[in-house]
């Protein structure tokens, strides 16, 4: 007997097989009642992961609603994996062979340049450092990396956290650390000071997060490295 979420996984997979089809069409394959199908499509939509078309009409209109046909989305379809990553990797591992690690870096570089876009206008407008990391955190949510920004540390390591709960290159960037890297350092020169990744989720963390200092008070420069025991309980709490 399926559970709730296999049995919306098998609705979203027989979109993606045979979509776009109708309700109907989906409660006979997968021996369902129609109510329990639309609840499941419904579920979807709100997520969404599919999205509803009405039939073209062939002949005479005829009465009653036009049967409604369904398929997945881009994101839907994301939930069955896609060779990109495999693509990606394979890429890079042939361009570090081929023409070597700078030639890696130099694409990796020219990947968050076109990441962060016009952002420096934007991080640069807002006054303050929270109110620059906010403004970083809405620029690489309108990107797709799911990015907040909050209080965080004690002490000499009193700062902002930035947190990324999405990373679309994760997997590639197992392989190839560098694209973490250059990031990082772009988020650094973005905001005006050294920052610190504390965790990623291409190491297999829950959240890709950046230590981002706060000037203590008297304008001291607070320390640019945070010990490795803190590293470990900031990576623990994401």
């Amino acid at each position: 007997m399926k559970t709730e979420a296999g049995t919306r996984e098998a609705v979203a997979r027989l979109l993606m097989e045979q979509g776009p089809v109708t309700a109907g069409v989906v409660a006979s394959t997968l021996r369902l009642s129609v109510p329990a199908v639309r609840r499941h499509l419904d579920a979807l939509i709100a997520d969404g992961e599919a999205e509803a078309r009405e039939a073209a009409r062939r002949g005479p209109r005829g009465r009653g609603r036009p049967a409604r046909h369904y398929l997945l989305t881009d994101a839907g379809r994301a939930r069955f994996g896609h060779g990109y990553d495999d693509l990606a990797v394979a890429a890079l591992r042939y361009l570090a062979e081929h023409a070597g690690p700078e030639a890696v870096q130099d694409f990796a570089e020219h990947r968050v340049a076109d990441l962060l876009g016009d952002a420096a206008e934007r991080v640069n407008a807002a006054q303050g450092a929270r109110a620059r990391a906010d403004a970083l955190a809405g620029v690489l949510t309108a990107r797709g990396y799911a990015a907040q920004a909050r209080a965080a540390g004690r002490g000499l390591h009193v700062g902002i956290q930035l947190c990324q709960h999405h990373c679309p290159v994760a997997h590639v960037a197992a392989e190839f650390p560098v694209l973490c890297e250059v990031e990082t350092r772009a988020f650094a020169q973005l905001l005006g000071t050294h920052v610190q990744r504390l965790a990623t989720i291409a190491r297999g963390d829950s959240a890709c997060t950046t230590h981002v200092p706060l000037p203590l008070p008297g304008g001291t420069v607070p320390p640019a490295t945070i010990s490795p025991e803190t590293i470990s309980r900031e990576r623990q709490s994401v």
